[in-house]
């Protein structure tokens, strides 16, 4: 058995935003980021492919295929932290989330998979094969093994680990732990996203491998609807950055709210600014409404997007 967006991808990395031209859904219209956070390495490899991610997804049959095809790709490039490449937690274990939502209300997340690279393919196994919205740990992992999405994979990377093993986590137990969390996290809200419409449906799609050095168990705005992403007859949303403001403040929803008063750009631009007020946090949207009509802001030192067409 097999989610409905789990067609594979492919592509190959190369320069800064650039359009890429190949065969597509000429109605298919989608947006992706890579992340709001700090100035990343090698910028003009991850631009090339968030570009590679679009062009792919765009060949799709439907905004749930485009936006799983979209983020897939990023949870498979190591240079992104979501699937492989993930951050770890306290445990020194990789976790996954995922969510996603179509205007239609279709609705899925999943959380807390450790092994799991594509997590959002999990939380579609969920929105359209369960009667629920969220499932998490490890009956979420069991959920993933049985429709055929990969499990017991390999997150780490020479990048991460070099970077947990540099961080000298405490081998106590909570009272130890706590304080070294409260020193360490935060550091690092990279989360790739993408929004998917053909003119009559639209999806959008977030995924994380969260922040680094969280308390084992965290789960921040991603997997949480209208926090890290929402959809619905106005448009579509995805968010990135400080994941526990971005909770509390639901980012994604109040961006899609202001559709009714703004354009797309407006929407994004104005609802960061409000963010930023309220929080003095960083974060990062895109935005999408029925047309097609994409915008995106951020107030984190850098967040990459590509967009087809």
């Amino acid at each position: 058995m097999r989610p409905m967006c789990r067609a594979r991808c492919s592509g190959t990395l190369g320069p800064a935003t650039l359009t890429v031209v190949g065969p597509e859904n000429e109605r298919m219209h989608v947006i992706a980021h890579g992340g709001a956070g700090s100035v990343p390495d090698e910028p003009a490899m991850r631009q090339r492919s968030l570009a590679t991610a679009v062009e792919e997804a765009t060949r799709s049959d439907d905004p749930l295929e485009a936006a799983c095809t979209a983020v897939r790709a990023l949870e498979d490039d190591p240079r992104f932290n979501a699937g492989v490449g993930s951050v770890a937690q306290s445990d020194g274990t990789i976790r996954t989330d995922a969510g996603l939502m179509a205007d239609d209300g279709t609705t899925g997340a999943a959380c807390g998979m450790a092994g799991v690279a594509n997590a959002v393919d999990v939380a579609s196994v969920v929105a359209t094969e369960t009667p629920h919205v969220v499932l998490a740990g490890e009956p979420a992992v069991d959920l993933a093994a049985a429709f055929d999405v990969e499990t017991d994979v390999d997150l780490w990377t020479d990048r991460t680990r070099e970077r947990w093993d540099a961080a000298d986590p405490p081998s106590g137990g909570l009272d130890e732990t706590l304080p070294w969390v409260r020193e360490q996290f935060g550091r690092g809200s990279d989360t790739v996203g993408a929004v998917a419409t053909d003119g009559e449906s639209l999806v959008a799609a977030t995924s994380t491998g969260g922040r680094w050095f969280a308390l084992a168990g965290r789960v921040g705005d991603v997997p949480q609807i209208g926090a890290g992403f929402y959809a619905d007859d106005r448009g579509g949303a995805s968010a990135t950055g400080a994941g526990e403001a971005i909770a509390r403040f639901g980012l994604a929803r109040r961006a899609v709210d202001e559709l009714e008063r703004r354009s797309s750009h407006q929407a994004a631009e104005e609802v960061i600014e409000e963010f930023a007020d309220a929080t003095g946090e960083r974060a990062g949207l895109v935005v999408v409404d029925h047309d097609g009509h994409a915008g995106s802001a951020t107030n984190a030192a850098s967040m990459q997007t590509a967009e087809r067409p």
